[in-house]
């Protein structure tokens, strides 16, 4: 494991740059001492203390100071916040002075990675507040801070219990095997370990169904030549597809940002579909090749034009017709204009109600999980299996060891320096 818990850090927390206010957080057994050799005024535990910076080759910089004390502070250790002027120039001398003054700068990830290994937090706990900081829509934030308040952990660590008391009966009844005691009744475990297994098999398809990690959920325009996929694109977006009144001139394919309700989706502009075997054909390939990777595709069918579907793809899609300034729409298809923007905001709903019903609220390293969860999954299968068929006890026993091991690696209750290693070194410097 990188770095030594008893060692005092010290790193920038908040943004690098100029602000109105710079945050420099300093952690371990000596960092009140450390604050204090530069800070006019003694710290007081949990108040707010008003002071200056007494800094090299700098006049008096003003400062407020806050000081947790062990074992209250999110580390668990003693913790300073310095909050100052947010001049590149101030916080580089300040940090300069801390590390001259015992602190050693921290690497990344180290303040979440000592909150952990006080207790103050699990590993799902700590990965959310990565995906927090990297968070690019409201659904991804709203995801990550279910995660950090406790959405994934609660339910895996009920779990972990009723596993804990189901293999503590089971050994119990394994110690006293000589003698007429049940301490626990087939039918009983039975349901147990179908309680788990339900509960991982949601989180198995939770993770099956996870988007590509920082991938946006993405949406292709389709349909034949000239059906007014680049005027709705532009319109939308503000983009820039090329559009004329000759069928295929779009060649290649288009990605914008797009806002639905409060998801950001890739909207993507794709060639015609025409399907005559030419040279054309060849060079918009590409661009149907990014709407079979699509998350949903958005039909399109001029207004003026006869209604049609798309071809067989395991894709989900929705119906939009297109140009309805100039006719009626055909009946279920979603009426849209790029001249007066028609139907934007409905088609905008639709788009953003099918991306938040695919988004999970899972913000873990998907990795990680997906092992612990299908090894888990398949131990308790094993153990169900053994009681059905009546095999022994001490088998039973030893696949419930074997889920908890995985469920307990999981959560964090069981974990190795190369994994702690791997997750906190993501994180950035001061966090």
């Amino acid at each position: 494991m990188k770095g030594v818990p008893d060692e005092t850090i010290v790193a920038l927390s908040s943004a690098p740059g100029g602000a109105g206010r710079a945050v420099v957080r300093c952690t371990g057994p000596d960092s009140r001492r450390i604050v204090e050799s530069l800070f006019s005024r003694p710290l007081v535990a949990r108040r707010l203390v008003v002071g200056t910076l007494q800094l090299p080759a700098l006049p008096p910089v003003p400062a407020t100071a806050l000081l947790f004390v062990r074992p209250h502070s999110v580390t668990g250790q003693e913790l300073v916040e310095i909050h100052t002027i947010a001049s590149p120039p101030i916080t580089d001398v300040l940090l300069t002075a801390l590390t001259n003054a015992g602190a050693r700068p921290a690497r990344a990830g180290e303040f979440t990675l000592r909150s952990f290994l006080a207790g103050k937090c699990d590993l799902p706990r700590a990965e959310a507040v990565m995906a927090v900081i990297e968070s690019r829509s409201d659904d991804e934030l709203r995801s990550a801070l279910n995660q950090l308040a406790g959405g994934v952990t609660r339910p895996l660590d009920g779990l972990r219990d009723d596993l804990l008391n189901l293999l503590a009966d089971i050994e119990a009844e394994l110690d006293f095997s000589d003698e007429d005691i049940t301490f626990v009744e087939r039918p009983d475990i039975l349901a147990r370990l179908a309680k788990g297994m339900a509960q991982l098999t949601i989180l198995q398809r939770q993770l099956a169904n996870r988007a590509v990690a920082g991938r946006p959920f993405r949406v292709a325009l389709v349909g034949d030549p000239n059906a007014g996929k680049s005027s709705l694109f532009n319109a939308l977006t503000g983009g820039d597809a090329l559009v004329s009144a000759t069928p295929g001139t779009t060649r290649d394919y288009l990605v914008r940002p797009l806002k639905c309700n409060e998801t950001t989706v890739e909207l993507i502009d794709t060639a015609g579909w025409d399907t005559s075997p030419t040279a054309e054909e060849q060079a918009q390939r590409l661009g149907r090749d990014e709407a079979t990777h699509a998350d949903l595709l958005l039909w399109c069918v001029p207004a003026n034009a006869p209604p049609s579907s798309p071809p067989d793809l395991p894709t989900p899609h929705l119906a939009v017709a297109t140009k309805c300034d100039l006719a009626m729409p055909p009946s279920g298809y979603i009426a849209t204009s790029a001249i007066d923007e028609q139907g934007f905001d409905a088609l905008k709903n639709a788009i953003g109600e099918r991306a938040s019903a695919a988004t999970n609220p899972l913000a873990l390293s998907g990795t990680r999980c997906r092992q612990h969860v299908d090894a888990a999954l398949t131990h308790l299968r094993a153990a169900h299996a053994i009681v059905l068929f009546g095999n022994p006890a001490e088998l039973l026993a030893l696949e419930l060891r074997l889920a908890l091991d995985q469920v307990g690696e999981l959560v964090g209750a069981d974990y190795t320096d190369d994994l702690l290693d791997r997750i906190f070194s993501r994180f950035c410097i001061g966090k």
